[in-house]
C-alpha cells in the first residue's frame, strides 16, 4: 500500500473544516488591516532564497529542498514566502506603482526538518509583509495583525474555555551601525567557549554567530552565560525605533516582554523582531514570529526598500484551536433529497439546481434505496430536513419534509415548495445562531 511521504501529512475532511475557519479568519483580518493577497510559486531559484535568506542559515545549509532540473538550473521548494514575495515586487515593479504595499499569502511551505508535534516537512503559514515605509508603526502593524488573528482565533473556537496562555516577546536586532561591534565581541566570547558548544553552534559560531543565541540545548545555554548582549550596543535610532513600538503596543492594550536573547535565523532581520509563544504547545511553542528587513531588497538587486513582515504556524495554530474547542466543526448538509425512483430524482433536479443558486448545500444520492437506508444516509450526512419524495408524493403533488434533528414532518405542495423551503431554512439557521 502506498503512503504519505515522511513529514507531508494529509488535511481530510473532518480537519478541513477547522484549517477553513482559520484561513477564513485570517482573511477577513487582513482585509481590516487593508491588506491585498499575493499568491507566488511554491518551486524558485535557489538564487531567491540563498540571497534572501542567507547562505550561512540552517535553512539554506541543511533544510531545502533543492535540485537541477533539465536545463541545469537550481531550484528550490520554498523553506518561507518573504523572499519568494519580495522577488515578485521587485520583478513587477510593485514598489514603483505604491508608496506602501500591503499584501499576504497562504499556503505551504517545505522545510526538510525532523518532523515532530507542529513541524513538519511541508507546513502552512499565514504570512504578511509592509514594504516601503521604516516606520517603528509598521513593526507594531505586523505584531498587532498576528497578536489579532491568533486571539480572534480563540474567540472563534473556544466555548467557555480559559483565556489562551500566549506570551509576546519583542527584541531589537540593530542595524548596520551597530550589528558589527557587537558581532566583533561576540565571536571573541565564543572563540573561548567553542568546545562547550553542540556541533550546530560550532558552526554556527563562526558563520551566523548571532544564531548560537536560539539554540535550545541546555549546554548550549549554560555556555552563552555572560555572553555581550545586542542591546548593550544598539544605537540611539534602534534604542528609540523599539521604544516607539512598545509605546504603540501600550496604547492597544497588548502585553509583551522584552526578550534581549530572542533572534530569527534568517539573516535579513534587523531592529524589531518579535515572536507570540503558547505555552500550550510544548517545545514547538512558537505560533507567529517575524520582524524587519529593511536591507533585504538591496541583497536580492533591487533598490532600498524598507520591510516587515510575519508568519504564523498553521499547524500549530490549529493544534491550539483543537484544544480550545469543546466541539470540532462538522460538515452539515442542509437538505437531503430522499427521492425513491428515478422519477423522482428527475422531479427534483430541477428544485436542487434553485436551491443551490441561492446558497442552499443539497445532497441527492445517486442509486435508488429505500426510505429507511435513505434517511440513515442523511444522519451520516448531518443533514438538517430529509426531503422525502416517493411514488405516493409524486401521484399527490406533494413533498414530505422531515426536520431530522426534532423529528417533526410536514407536507409541502410542489408548486410552492420552493419558496416555502428557502422560508424555513432562514428560520432554522436563525435558530442555530
Amino acid at each position: 500500500m502506498l503512503t504519505a511521504i515522511r513529514g507531508f501529512k494529509d488535511i481530510l475532511p473532518q480537519n478541513s473544516l477547522l484549517w477553513a475557519v482559520i484561513e477564513d479568519f485570517a482573511r477577513l483580518t487582513f482585509r481590516s488591516f487593508g491588506f491585498q493577497e499575493i499568491r507566488t510559486p511554491l518551486l524558485e531559484k535557489t538564487e531567491v532564497f540563498t540571497r534572501g535568506i542567507g547562505e550561512h542559515t540552517d535553512i539554506v545549509e541543511k533544510e531545502m529542498y533543492t535540485f537541477t532540473d533539465r536545463n541545469g538550473d537550481s531550484l528550490s521548494l520554498r523553506p518561507e514566502a518573504t523572499a519568494g514575495i519580495l522577488r515578485a515586487v521587485l520583478e513587477h515593479n510593485l514598489h514603483k506603482e505604491a508608496g506602501q504595499i500591503r499584501v499576504f499569502t497562504l499556503g505551504p511551505m517545505f522545510r526538510h526538518e525532523r518532523p515532530q508535534k507542529g513541524r513538519l516537512r511541508q507546513f502552512h503559514q499565514i504570512d504578511m509583509e509592509i514594504l516601503g515605509p521604516a516606520s517603528p508603526l509598521a513593526d507594531f502593524e505586523v505584531i498587532w495583525m498576528a497578536w489579532s488573528i491568533v486571539n480572534g482565533i480563540y474567540e472563534k473556537t473556544a466555548q467557555g474555555s480559559e483565556r489562551p496562555d500566549l506570551r509576546l516577546e519583542i527584541n531589537s536586532l540593530g542595524c548596520p551601525s551597530c550589528k558589527p561591534h557587537h558581532r566583533e565581541d561576540l565571536l571573541i566570547f565564543l572563540e573561548n567557549r567553542r568546545e562547550q558548544l553542540c556541533p550546530d553552534c560550532q558552526r554556527r559560531s563562526l558563520s551566523n554567530p548571532l544564531r548560537v543565541f536560539d539554540c535550545k540545548l541546555e549546554q548550549c545555554k549554560n555556555a552563552l552565560k555572560g555572553a555581550p548582549l545586542l542591546r548593550n550596543y544598539i544605537c540611539p535610532d534602534c534604542v528609540e525605533h523599539l521604544k516607539l513600538v512598545q509605546d504603540a503596543l501600550h496604547a492597544v492594550n497588548i502585553p509583551f516582554v522584552i526578550n534581549p536573547l530572542l533572534v530569527r535565523g534568517l539573516d535579513y532581520y534587523s531592529r524589531t523582531t518579535f515572536e507570540l509563544i503558547s505555552n500550550e504547545l510544548g517545545a514547538q511553542g512558537t505560533v507567529a514570529a517575524g520582524g524587519r528587513y529593511d536591507g533585504l531588497a538591496e541583497q536580492m538587486g533591487g533598490p532600498h526598500l524598507p520591510g516587515v513582515g510575519m508568519a504564523i504556524g498553521c499547524e500549530r495554530l490549529l493544534l491550539l484551536a483543537e484544544q480550545w474547542a469543546e466541539q470540532q466543526p462538522v460538515y452539515a448538509t442542509d437538505i437531503f433529497v430522499a427521492a425513491m425512483g428515478d422519477k423522482a430524482m428527475q422531479t427534483a433536479l430541477p428544485w436542487i439546481k434553485e436551491l443551490r443558486k441561492n446558497g442552499v448545500s443539497v445532497l441527492m444520492p445517486y442509486e435508488s434505496k429505500g426510505l429507511k437506508a435513505l434517511l440513515k444516509a442523511a444522519d451520516r450526512h448531518n443533514a438538517t430536513f430529509a426531503l422525502i419524495l416517493g411514488e405516493s408524493e409524486l401521484q399527490g403533488r406533494k413533498a414530505v419534509l422531515k426536520d431530522l434533528h426534532s423529528h417533526t414532518q410536514t407536507e409541502i405542495a410542489f408548486e410552492s415548495l420552493l419558496p416555502e423551503l428557502l422560508d424555513i431554512l432562514k428560520i432554522a439557521k436563525k435558530d442555530i445562531k
